[in-house]
C-alpha cells in the first residue's frame, strides 16, 4: 500500500485503510492504528526522536492530527528529557496551576513525507498489518484443532505441502502425509488439523493425513451413528497407506458398532478406504476388560491365553502355532498396531513355546526339590504338581497339606519338612557368610523386610550400610523403564529378583531412614501431634477460666 498521500487526502487514507482491512480480513481500526504509528514514527524522524509525538486519525473524516506533548515531572526526577518533560518548578513559573503529571499539548502542522520517511512508514504499516493478520489467523484456527479442512496445494517444498485454506495457510509435513501420495500445485487437499502453534514467524497450522484423528473424523462424516455419538471411536492405530485398526463401542445395545461402521456391503468403510489411498482398516469391538480388548485387537489371529503384567505395562499372548505369523503380521505390523491401539507392550509366543517354558519350570523345580530335600524324582514331581514352588513353601506349610498328597503320610511329611528346614538353615549360614564377606553391616538386616538374600544382593550392588540403603529411591530397588532410540528399555533394579511392588520398595527405604535417624517414625510424629493438641487444649481451658473470673 502507498503511504505517500497520507497527509494530502483524507478520504484516500480511509479508502486505503478499508481496502487493506478487507484484503487481509482484519479490523479497519487495526489498519488505522498502524497508519497512526507510521506517521508518528515519521514525525519523530522529522522533529527529533526525543519528542513525545502522538498521532490520531479520525476514523470518520480521515483528519490527521499531530500533537507534541510535554509532561510535568517532579523536581527531583533524574535524567529529565527537556524535549518531552518539564520539572514542576519550571512549569510553575509559567503556569500557577501546574502539577506533576500535567501535559501541555502543541498541535504540529502536517508535512509531506520524504523518501526515508515514506519507507519507514511503509515498513511500520506492513509490519503491523502482518502481525494483525497472523493474530487473526491464530484466533480463527486455534479452536479448530481436530477438524477436517479442505484447501488447495499452494507450494510443495521438499515433500512438505503448503495448503491454502482460504483465510490462512497450513503445512502438511512429509511425515504427516500418506506414503507414496503426491500432491501438485493446485490439487485439492483434504486434511486434519492436529495442532495450531503461535510462533515468531506466524501461526503454524499443522495438517495431517496420517493422524489417527483424520480417520476417525472421516468415519464421523460417513457414519451418522458416530457423528451423533451413539457409536464412539475409542482408539485408532495407523500404519498410513497400509493398514489401520480402530476400536469402536456402542452406547445403544441394539446397535452393532462394527457393523454400522462397515455399512451395507462395506459401503461406509470403503468410502474411508478410498480417501486413505486403499489403507486396509480392521474395525474391532472395544471392551472395558483389557484382556478381552487385547484379544480383539490382535484379530484376525486367534488367542488362547493372555498373561498381563500391569506393573511393567507388558502382556504375554499365547497363540496356536499356526497362528503365529498371522498374529505378528507382515513385518510385525499386526502386533505393532495392536500395541498402539491398546497401549500395552505385547509379546507373542506359541502354545509350543508356552508348553516348553512350563515344562522347563517344572523340571527346574523338580531338580531343586531333589537336591534340597534329598528325595527321588517322583516325590519331587508330586510336590511341584501340588503347587509347591520353593523350599520355603515346603518348610513352613501346615504338615497336613503335605500329608494329604496321594502316597504321602504324616511321617513322610514331617521328614520332608525337617529336610527343608535343614536346607534353609544351611543356605542361610552360607548367605550370611557371603554377606559378611561383601562387607554388608548387621544394621542392614535390622531393617524390617530385608532378608539375607536381599542383603547379599545389596552388597553385590555396593549398598553396604544403613545409610547406603536409606539413600536409595524405589526405582533403584525395583528398576525402571526409559526410552532409548524410540524403544522402551528396562533398567534392572538391585532387588529385581524379589518382585517388590512400589509400596514395599518405598516402605523398605523409609524404615531404613527411620533406623538411620534421618526421619522420625510415624508413631513418634503422631505422639508429638497428640501432645501439641493436649497442650493447646489446656491453654484454651486456662484462657476460658481467666475470662470467666473477669466476668
Amino acid at each position: 500500500m502507498s503511504v505517500t498521500g497520507i497527509s494530502a487526502n483524507r478520504q484516500e487514507l480511509l479508502q486505503i485503510a478499508d481496502a487493506v482491512a478487507r484484503e487481509k480480513a482484519i479490523e479497519k481500526e487495526i489498519v488505522i492504528e498502524a497508519i497512526e504509528e507510521a506517521i508518528q514514527k515519521a514525525a519523530r524522524t522529522r522533529y527529533g526522536a526525543e519528542h513525545d509525538i502522538r498521532v490520531t486519525i479520525d476514523p470518520k473524516t480521515g483528519e490527521t492530527t499531530i500533537r507534541r506533548f510535554v509532561t510535568v515531572v517532579e523536581d527531583g526526577a533524574e535524567e529529565v528529557n527537556e524535549y518531552a518533560q518539564k520539572r514542576l518548578a519550571d512549569a510553575l513559573r509559567d503556569d500557577k496551576e501546574a502539577f506533576v503529571g500535567k501535559e501541555y499539548v502543541e498541535i504540529l502542522p502536517p508535512f509531506e513525507f520524504g523518501r526515508v520517511q515514506t519507507q519507514t512508514a511503509r515498513q511500520v504499516v506492513t509490519g503491523k498489518v502482518r502481525e494483525a493478520e497472523r493474530e487473526r489467523q491464530y484466533e480463527e484456527f486455534k479452536d479448530r484443532v481436530g477438524e477436517i479442512v479442505n484447501g488447495v496445494a499452494k507450494r510443495v517444498e521438499y515433500g512438505n505441502v503448503i495448503v491454502d485454506l482460504g483465510r490462512g495457510e497450513g503445512i502438511m509435513r512429509r511425515d504427516q502425509s500418506i506414503p507414496r501420495e503426491q500432491f501438485q500445485v493446485g490439487d485439492r487437499v483434504r486434511a486434519y488439523i492436529y495442532d495450531v502453534r503461535r510462533e515468531t514467524k506466524g501461526p503454524q497450522i499443522m495438517l495431517s493425513r496420517a493422524h489417527g484423528g483424520f480417520m476417525a473424523k472421516l468415519f464421523a462424516q460417513e457414519v451418522p451413528e458416530v457423528y451423533d455419538g451413539v457409536i464412539e471411536i475409542r482408539a485408532v492405530a495407523r500404519d498410513p497407506g497400509s493398514r489401520a485398526k480402530m476400536a469402536v463401542v456402542s452406547n445403544d445395545s441394539s446397535i452393532d458398532p462394527v457393523g454400522a461402521c462397515v455399512g451395507m456391503r462395506g459401503s461406509r468403510v470403503q468410502a474411508v478406504v478410498a480417501e486413505l489411498q486403499g489403507e486396509k482398516i480392521d474395525i474391532i469391538q472395544w471392551s472395558g476388560d483389557e484382556a478381552t480388548f487385547l484379544v480383539n485387537a490382535l484379530a484376525p489371529a486367534e488367542v488362547t491365553k493372555v498373561v498381563m503384567d500391569e506393573e511393567a505395562g507388558r502382556v504375554e499372548v499365547v497363540v496356536p502355532d499356526e497362528q503365529l505369523s498371522l498374529a505378528i503380521g507382515r513385518r510385525g505390523q499386526n502386533v505393532r498396531l495392536a500395541s498402539q491401539l491398546t497401549g500395552w507392550q505385547i509379546d507373542i509366543i506359541t502354545e509350543a513355546q508356552d508348553s516348553e517354558r512350563r515344562q522347563r519350570e517344572f523340571t527346574e523345580r523338580t531338580q531343586l526339590f531333589q537336591e534340597a530335600l534329598d528325595v527321588d524324582e517322583v516325590i519331587a514331581q508330586l510336590l511341584v504338581t501340588e503347587g509347591f514352588a520353593s523350599v520355603e513353601d515346603v518348610a513352613y506349610v501346615e504338615p497336613h497339606e503335605i500329608a494329604s498328597i496321594e502316597g504321602f503320610d504324616e511321617e513322610t511329611a514331617e521328614e520332608i519338612q525337617a529336610r527343608a528346614r535343614e536346607y534353609l538353615e544351611k543356605e542361610a549360614a552360607e548367605l550370611d557368610a557371603r554377606r559378611r564377606e561383601l562387607g554388608v553391616e548387621d544394621g542392614v538386616l535390622e531393617v524390617e523386610g530385608v532378608t539375607l538374600q536381599m542383603a547379599v544382593a545389596l552388597g553385590e550392588a555396593g549398598v553396604k550400610t544403613l545409610e547406603d540403603l536409606a539413600g536409595l529411591i524405589p526405582d533403584d530397588i525395583r528398576g525402571y523403564y526409559e526410552t532409548k532410540d524410540g524403544e522402551r528399555v528396562r533398567e534392572p533394579g538391585i532387588l529385581d529378583d524379589f518382585n517388590l511392588n512400589p509400596d514395599d520398595a518405598e516402605a523398605l527405604i523409609m524404615r531404613a531412614r527411620v533406623l538411620a535417624g534421618w526421619i522420625e517414625p510415624e508413631e513418634r510424629i503422631e505422639e508429638e501431634l497428640d501432645e501439641e493438641d493436649d497442650a493447646l487444649a489446656e491453654a484454651d481451658a486456662a484462657v476460658e477460666q481467666v475470662l470467666e473470673g473477669e466476668g
